[in-house]
């Protein structure tokens, strides 16, 4: 099993970096992969919640999520539908224990290997 502290080997280059220097990150590139990083952090043994609790009453995932802007409402209708769906499936918790928040990001506020995204690409 990996350290908690390493980045999943699907993660970037740029990703894995920030996780050497910033403490633990986690980088999902797929809702499967959501899966295996809550299966390997152990989150899968959380117990589930019992009748007299409340949702909240065990601490819960959220989940900020940045990405860049232009996807539709509908797009992120079923992206934070289907992480609820595998967050549930693989937590065993109620839906309302989990909160996503999305940050739209324009392209020209994101840098990576400093450069912004919305700079052009650079000609070979």
């Amino acid at each position: 099993m990996r350290s908690p502290s390493a980045p999943p080997s699907s993660c970037s280059t740029a990703a894995r970096s920030k996780a050497r220097s910033n403490g633990p990150r986690f980088c999902a590139r797929s809702i499967e992969s959501i899966r295996l990083i809550a299966t390997e952090r152990g989150a899968g043994t959380l117990p589930s919640h019992s009748s007299h609790q409340s949702p909240r009453s065990n601490p819960m995932p959220t989940f900020h999520i940045e990405l860049f802007e232009g996807r539709s409402i509908e797009q992120k209708r079923k992206f934070v539908e289907a992480i609820t769906r595998v967050t549930c499936e693989t937590l065993d918790c109620e839906a309302s224990s989990v909160d996503i928040i999305l940050t739209d990001v324009k392209r020209e506020n994101w840098a990576t290997a400093g450069r912004l995204w919305s700079d052009p690409e650079p000609s070979v």
